[in-house]
């Protein structure tokens, strides 16, 4: 009897140490899970400071590229240089600026200047409605020929300008009433009046100027702007 007392008392003894190391266990596991909770979540804070942080910084970095809205950009004054093969160079300060207002530029049409941030489309694109210079301009930065017309200018031309401009990647072709001549080509700080689309100015002009020397974003894409 006092063997089998003796041997029931261990049996006892060693459940409840089982018992006390599993509670321990148990404890521990939970101060594991929470303590992992803990790092997760400061984690997840820090991590949202990171990114608030670093949209704040490319925020900024994307205003000190551009002009807040507002008044209407105006810019520099300058004057046209004619070489003797009839093409006019921009003699004067250009700005790159984008900008969200709209430009008043010294010429029609402008040759280059502050801009919207979105070009117009111009991998052979011809329009039937006038442009906002804004984005042409925009355009004449990638290195795309702007072929623009009047009124006055014949039916005949504007066919044949047309299908000249949609086989030509880097043009663009929209009426302009504003402009004094009938048809004229433009391109970065150049421009010229042609007397036709059979001129042979015309073929010289996009030789030269479509991504030509001028061009200060070489390579830039003329798709994926405005389409109209």
């Amino acid at each position: 009897m006092g063997s089998a007392n003796t041997s029931n008392t261990s049996r006892t003894a060693r459940i409840e140490e089982m018992r006390r190391a599993e509670k321990a266990r148990e404890r521990r596991n939970r101060l594991l899970v929470i303590a992992a909770s803990v790092v997760v979540v400061a984690g997840l804070v820090v991590g949202g400071v990171v990114l608030v942080n670093s949209q704040k910084d490319k925020d900024s970095s994307r205003a000190s590229d551009s002009k807040p809205s507002g008044q209407p950009s105006v810019q520099p004054a300058g004057h046209f240089e004619t070489g003797r093969d009839g093409v006019k160079t921009w003699k004067g300060t250009l700005g790159r600026t984008h900008v969200k207002t709209d430009v008043r530029y010294p010429v029609e049409p402008p040759v280059g200047g502050d801009h919207n941030p979105v070009w117009q489309n111009c991998n052979g694109d011809v329009y039937t409605k006038p442009l906002d210079n804004v984005n042409a301009v925009h355009s004449l930065e990638h290195g795309a020929v702007w072929v623009t017309y009047n009124s006055k200018a014949a039916k005949k031309d504007i066919d044949a300008l047309a299908a000249k401009v949609r086989a030509t990647p880097y043009t663009l072709m929209s009426p302009d009433d504003k402009q004094q001549d009938p048809i004229m080509l433009t391109a970065w700080a150049h421009q010229r009046t042609v007397t036709g689309a059979g001129d042979p100015a015309v073929a010289a002009f996009l030789e030269q100027f479509v991504q030509g020397k001028q061009t200060p974003e070489p390579g830039a894409v003329c798709t994926g702007g405005l389409s109209q």
